[in-house]
């Protein structure tokens, strides 16, 4: 049956689900979320390193990247270790691509300077933030996650929309049976809001 508690995946991704039932919700949250962990990623890149620890020099396509194991190196490895603990396959692919986004956001940051890089990021963040509002409010017609559950929605959400894709694409479950049980919590959810708001009206 998986994890339980604070790494319980059918739980928290029911509650994600309650949320993103709309599907073109689904389609901005797809488009948005990613880009909204890379660009933070990209801000964090300009933080010193922790404890002194040594860089490391790549080359990537010909240029040089220098990867610092600073606050972005640890915010990709705090949330790697929180996916790979909610669904070893599944959050090992989440992990690499955290480790990816580190990675590029390196390269970027390299490429932009500071005075460049917090303008894209304040532009990127203000276009994603503004994409997955617009889809709650006018599309799914509920608040966002964030509301309720802060860490859903700046912790679990990258994992969630990858998890969310690989069950479209490739009808990827974490255990046998769990995309209905986590259908069935999903639909008592909202079944619910709906009596308590029939409520509220009558």
């Amino acid at each position: 049956m998986g994890n339980t508690g604070l790494f319980d995946l059918e739980k928290h991704f029911a509650f994600y689900g309650a949320y993103h039932s709309n599907p073109t919700n689904i389609a901005i949250h797809m488009l948005f979320v990613w880009p909204i962990f890379f660009t933070a990623l990209l801000i964090l890149d300009f933080t010193p390193s922790l404890f002194n620890l040594p860089h490391v020099n790549l080359t990537l396509f010909g240029s040089d990247v220098v990867l610092v194991f600073n606050f972005g190196f640890l915010v990709a490895l705090i949330y790697s270790l929180f996916y790979v603990c909610f669904d070893p396959k599944a959050g090992s692919l989440a992990a690499f691509l955290c480790f990816v986004c580190w990675v590029a956001s390196s390269f970027l940051a390299g490429l932009l300077g500071f005075s460049l890089a917090w303008k894209v990021v304040l532009v990127a963040q203000l276009v994603c933030w503004t994409g997955q509002f617009i889809g709650h409010g006018v599309f799914e017609k509920r608040a966002p996650a964030l509301l309720d559950n802060l860490l859903q929605a700046f912790l679990m959400a990258p994992f969630f929309v990858l998890l969310e894709a690989l069950q479209m694409l490739f009808r990827y479950e974490p255990c046998p049976g769990f995309s209905a049980r986590v259908q069935a919590k999903i639909k008592a959810e909202i079944n619910e809001r709906q009596d308590k708001k029939q409520k509220l009206l009558s």
